[in-house]
């Protein structure tokens, strides 16, 4: 078998099991089928959320419950859905599934992430034969619970939504109405939620259309060839790949602030290890889990260590079962990374990105010319409800804010993006005002937040948020406040995050675990880190010091106390066009 031009280099992965030139199109058949159920739900959804920022994920496994194909369109359900499809497959039963059918779950406890991300499962069948199943897995803007969003600062599941275990929402091609009816009163966005639970089943009707007609070209047997072939071929490959690392176990702790509750820090404790062709994380010493929502379970766990893994092997190696065996994260049940019922999680990705920074951290003397400095590590979970006086309804609205990605070996830390396991875009403003009675007042990098270094750590953002129509219920539910994204190699750190009530008045500082009430023409600051900087600022190339100065990325007084400028030279510089 070959694939990639270092197989025939070496000899390593390649196997005569299937003609090469019919695994290669299948193996892309069954990519572009998922990638095309993915466009469907964005074009068909109704929340800005799912439609705009992409947080959602598509998937096909077969009967073994093996993920053969996956669009790799968020990271944090690399593994999520890889655990919870089969689950809720196995829980329910497969000979109980029928044609047209299609079941929803959201149990973090049961291998999913948080009750807001929603799995949709269909199987598919070739007239009487069942050759797999079709899953995708999206984040509502709202499940229930105890704020708008669902973004609570709760300490138990119970309070964060309705719990949905693998149920029947549609039978024989027929959604249930009594199914449907019973979720939609359970939450408060029912308009947009009614839309993307309906993107999600068209998501997987257009899968099952699309498998059928690759299946009228290759026999069904051929398919089930196949899926044995790809999931050996891509262990041997990632296997192969891992190998080529160095060998060894390194470790590294790192902070969450706080738990929304109590001002003790959450400790993470990260042990990697690579070897035999896997990577191991043993999460041991962590602090346990907390009566809060900044929990996160094994899977979501496991999804920051896939991105890991990920990133340093072959871009070409496929997301499929055969990838996800060379991983794994150990460690007892009941930490803070490992959570079990009946722990809150819907902060979770929080820990997850601080999770995966950590493992990075971890590598970084392994890999010293890989490894970035961290990034914002930070989801920033937002969550707005409030009367709409325009609509007559209720409306309920999520969003998260980019920030600096970390200074890296060879270049800067990227800018205003949603860095490693959050891989959502940026809501735009003229949609966010568009749709809801919301203004955005300001949207801009922030000067100096990027930690100084020979790559400077990228800009955070600041984006401020008015309501200046009705009241509104207001959920931050974040962290980055007291513990600031690290550099690496005597690189600075990035500035911290800060949350801000009345930016331009009282100015009061805002907790990174809160839900207030802004009332009518109030206004709430959301400024998200800078990355950390890598390697010695006095070593920062000077024109491009120049350039940040131009840009106003680095303010001159940053220029002179950090990076050495004499302050006549940076005041000159300032003062050029750019």
């Amino acid at each position: 078998m070959q694939t990639n031009p270092a197989d025939a280099a070496d000899g390593a992965i390649a196997r005569p099991d299937m003609d090469p030139v019919t695994f290669e199109v299948l193996r892309n058949a069954l990519i572009n089928i998922t990638e095309e159920m993915a466009l469907t739900i964005r074009r068909a959804a109704y929340s800005t959320n799912i439609k705009t920022r992409a947080d959602f994920s598509c998937a096909f496994f077969d009967n073994g419950l093996r993920c053969i194909a996956q669009s790799f369109a968020q990271p944090a359900h690399l593994v999520s859905m890889a655990t919870i499809a089969p689950a809720a497959i196995r829980e329910w039963g497969p000979d109980r599934m029928a044609p047209g059918d299609a079941f929803l779950v959201n149990d973090p406890h049961r291998g999913a992430s948080h009750l807001n991300d929603i799995t949709c499962i269909s199987p598919v069948y070739l007239g009487s034969r069942r050759l797999g199943y079709l899953a995708n897995m999206a984040h509502h803007v709202d499940v229930g619970g105890s704020s708008a969003a669902s973004l609570g600062v709760n300490r138990e599941l119970f309070q964060e939504g309705i719990i949905i275990p693998p149920t029947r929402v549609a039978v024989g091609g027929d959604i249930d109405r009594n199914v449907l009816g019973f979720l939609l009163e359970n939450v408060r966005a029912r308009r947009e939620t009614n839309g993307d639970l309906r993107a999600q089943l068209s998501a997987n009707f257009v899968g099952q259309r699309r498998i059928a007609e690759l299946a009228g070209k290759y026999d069904p047997d051929t398919l089930e060839a196949f899926f044995d072939e790809l999931i050996a071929y891509t262990e041997r490959w990632t296997r192969r790949d891992i190998d080529r690392l160095p060998q060894g176990t390194w470790e590294a702790e790192a902070f969450r602030d706080d738990d929304g509750f109590s001002d003790d820090p959450v400790r993470l404790k990260a042990r990697v290890s690579i070897g035999g062709g896997r990577i191991v994380v043993d999460v041991s010493g962590s602090s346990e889990q907390r009566a809060s929502p900044i929990n996160c379970t094994r899977a979501m766990a496991s999804c920051c260590l896939a991105f890991v893994a990920k990133s340093l092997v072959s871009q070409e190696i496929s997301l499929n079962s055969g990838f996800l065996s060379c991983i794994e994260v150990v460690g007892p049940d009941g930490l803070a990374c490992t959570a079990v019922r009946p722990a809150a999680v819907v902060g979770g990705w929080e820990m997850g990105q601080k999770l995966t920074e950590l493992i990075l951290l971890a590598l970084h003397p392994a890999l010293p010319e890989v490894i970035p400095a961290s990034g914002k590590a930070l989801i920033v979970n937002l969550g707005f409800g409030g009367q709409d006086p325009k609509r007559g309804e209720f409306y309920c609205y999520m969003e998260t804010v980019a920030g600096g990605g970390g200074g890296r070996p060879a270049s800067d830390g990227a800018i205003a993006v949603q860095t490693n396991l959050h891989n959502t875009e940026n809501a735009p403003i003229e949609e966010v005002e568009m749709n809801y009675p919301i203004r955005i007042a300001r949207y801009e990098l922030i000067p100096d937040s990027g930690g100084a270094g020979r790559f400077r750590g990228g800009l955070g953002v600041r984006r401020d948020f008015q309501f200046p129509d009705a009241d509104c219920i207001f959920t931050i539910l974040s962290d980055g406040r007291r513990f600031a994204p690290w550099g690496l190699a005597g690189g600075s750190e990035g500035r911290p995050a800060r949350y801000v009530l009345d930016p331009d008045g009282e100015c009061r500082d805002l907790p990174s675990k809160v839900t207030l009430t802004v009332p009518r023409g109030g206004v709430v600051s959301v400024q998200t880190p800078g990355g950390g900087g890598f390697g010695p600022a006095a070593e920062r190339d000077r024109e491009a010091l120049a350039r940040d100065l131009r840009n106003g990325y680095v303010s001159e007084a940053a220029a002179t106390d950090f990076y050495g400028l004499d302050p006549a030279q940076a005041r000159a510089i300032g003062a050029r066009e750019g």
